[in-house]
């Protein structure tokens, strides 16, 4: 099958499935639903395994171009695909974890009357994903960033009865339609300056450090970055959505779209190479994220909301990296992370679903031997997150955190801060969860082969995750990195300076202090079961974390509470005392006019003859006039 065939097949898939499901929706059951749409984005996945199996990454990228898309006024965009190192990359973990996600929803979505809807949505957003990652061009890739942004807003509303949920899902629109705006700004400015929005064109002829333009338009990208990848100020969205069904938080919020911010800057790099200050930026606000949203998730108690910061807090260490041109670490981290973070939200949905729809970890407990195959791999994936040795997330995280070092080791500090607080989080939702004694009402039950399955193959690629990129200090030869390397072109990576004795300390220190972390983690929460009481009793500081330090409440009194306030005054005065007396106004007007008109049309012939007459006269007397 040819390399342009199998591109074109890759997005098609899940296109097709997307459309047939919607179109059967009320004819199919919930398990064939799944397992069409299952099937559809498996056969994406093996697509994408035999273009990377067939690419050559001495001869560069391709581009497919399937057809001519736009072409006016000189600017011509066809709608293309670029497969390269990069994209290949992406599409491989789209379409494999999106696999293992859809086969985990058969199970979990099976007495849901809306499943078959529910699998359309999945399928439309693993189309749009796709179209993300192997757009030839800034436009094709905004088309699909644009849909995952819609796929998120139906997927997050999916159980659209509950209010709460719905507001979760406007205020995902809402945010992300920020962040957008920034890109589409940023098209226009490189478009002024290029002429066109294709990556290679661009990335070729962009030169100028610290040109103001390049500038502009690096910032208005990150500020596209930050909507989609829950950075600040735009993060506040990404807890909430936790409103969706749990494989919806697995699939959009922990391995695919929450890393489209990072996708988009690596691609967009050669830019970002020419504006220092916009990396400084991004270094800092990402190592900012990572802080706050690990300082939050230290006392919530909602299963899936701790993971929810804990994704915020590891796109921050992936945003560290990319301020610091550690290109390859980022793309290293979002591999490993779509691993374990996948494998945590499905084992939490698997804890879920065994007690009925219960959350809150404060009514768990002494869960392991009764789900003995969720708690071993989510052990599995907390260790990995955790960074342990020999783990996958101990590879790429204390890669980023020894370019940390080699900048400044303060940075590094800080990101070992966060490291620490992930450990202590993640060990307390895993003892409180699994260890101690039973403390709900619910009776547990394992899940069906159809979600423990993929939970199972994603604690396996958790553990073996490290070896895609595995350094020289462990015999490895960092494949991943020489892979985007060679084949991702304009791409630049920084090597790693810190010599091996540097590299082994700060390992070893990392290693030690979260083995520390763990201990006294495992004395509260799994020896005592330590349970955070009610806000009201906590010392302020505590209080302000747990209340996610009031992000929430401030964003609400500086941009909801006023724009509020002015909606419902604009309402209440300019509408309905000034627009809509004004269109009433006209309204009855132009009937008066027209019942006086009316009554002029008597079709007597002779009123008419006169009334032409003197029209005629009229028309004679200001003709002689002008004259």
């Amino acid at each position: 099958m040819s390399t342009d065939l199998l591109a074109a097949l890759v997005p098609a898939l899940p296109l097709a499935g997307a459309i047939a499901l919607a179109a059967l929706r009320r004819k199919l059951g919930a398990n064939a639903a799944g397992g069409l749409a299952t099937a559809l984005v498996a056969g994406a996945f093996v697509a994408s395994a035999l273009l990377f199996q067939g690419f050559d990454p001495a001869a560069g990228g391709r581009t497919v171009k399937l057809l001519d898309w736009v072409r006016v006024a000189g600017m011509d965009i066809p709608l293309a695909l670029r497969i390269d190192a990069l994209s290949l990359t992406m599409m491989l973990i789209v379409t494999g974890v999106g696999a293992l996600i859809h086969l985990y929803s058969i199970g979990y979505m099976h007495e849901d009357e809306r499943a078959p809807t529910f699998f359309a949505q999945l399928n439309l957003f693993t189309f749009a994903m796709l179209l993300l990652v192997m757009g030839s061009n800034f436009l094709v890739t905004f088309i699909g960033w644009e849909g995952v942004g819609l796929c998120s807003y139906l997927l997050i509303g999916f159980w659209y009865k509950t209010p709460e949920y719905n507001y979760a899902a406007r205020k995902a629109f809402v945010m992300n339609r920020i962040g957008d705006v920034g890109m589409v700004l940023a098209m226009v400015l490189l478009f002024q300056r290029f002429g066109t929005l294709e990556y290679d064109a661009i990335m070729d002829r962009a030169s100028g450090v610290n040109d103001p333009l390049m500038i502009a338009a690096t910032l208005f990208l990150f500020l596209g970055a930050t909507g989609k990848s829950a950075q600040i100020p735009l993060f506040t969205w990404l807890p909430d959505a936790m409103a969706g069904p749990t494989p919806v938080s697995a699939l959009i919020h922990a391995a695919t779209m929450v890393t489209a911010g990072v996708f988009l800057t690596v691609r967009s790099s050669v830019l970002f190479e020419l504006a220092p200050f916009t990396q400084d930026i991004i270094l800092w606000v990402g190592t900012a994220t990572a802080l706050l949203a690990a300082s939050i998730g230290l006392f919530q108690n909602d299963i899936k909301k701790v993971l929810a910061y804990s994704t915020v807090s590891q796109l921050g260490y992936m945003f560290v990296a990319l301020g610091l041109g550690a290109y390859s670490a980022a793309m290293f981290h979002v591999t490993t992370h779509a691993f374990f973070k996948a494998l945590l939200f499905l084992g939490a949905g698997s804890v879920i679903h065994a007690l009925g729809g219960e959350q809150d970890i404060r009514r768990m407990g002494g869960l392991k031997g009764t789900v003995r195959t969720t708690y071993i791999t989510f052990l599995i994936g907390t260790i990995a997150i955790a960074g342990l040795p020999l783990m996958s997330g101990f590879f790429s995280k204390d890669l980023i955190m020894a370019f940390a070092f080699q900048r400044s080791p303060v940075l590094f500090a800080l990101l070992l801060a966060g490291a620490l607080m992930t450990a202590f989080y993640m060990f307390r939702l895993l003892f409180l969860v699994f260890h101690g004694t039973y403390r709900g009402q619910a009776h547990p039950h394992e899940s069906p082969p159809t979600m423990t399955v993929p939970l199972v193959v994603l604690a396996v690629l958790s553990v073996a995750g490290g070896l895609l990129n595995l350094p020289h200090l462990f015999g490895g030869h960092e494949a991943m990195k020489h892979f985007l390397e060679s084949a991702a072109e304009g791409i630049r990576f920084e090597n790693l300076a810190l010599d091996t004795m540097t590299e082994i300390v700060l390992m070893t220190l990392t290693t030690v202090l979260v083995g520390v972390v763990i201990y006294i983690a495992h004395g509260r929460f799994a020896v005592k079961a330590t349970l955070e009481g009610d806000e009201a009793d906590m010392p302020f500081l505590k209080r302000l974390v747990a209340q996610r330090w009031r992000v929430d409440e401030l964003y609400r009194a500086l941009f909801e509470r006023p724009f509020g306030w002015l909606s419902t005054n604009l309402y209440a005065i300019a509408e309905n005392k000034v627009v809509a007396p004004l269109v009433r106004g006209v309204g009855d007007a132009a009937l008066r006019v027209g019942e006086t008109v009316r009554g002029i049309q008597t079709g007597n012939a002779g009123f008419h003859l006169l009334a032409m007459l003197c029209g005629l006269i009229l028309l004679l007397t200001f003709t002689l006039m002008g004259s």
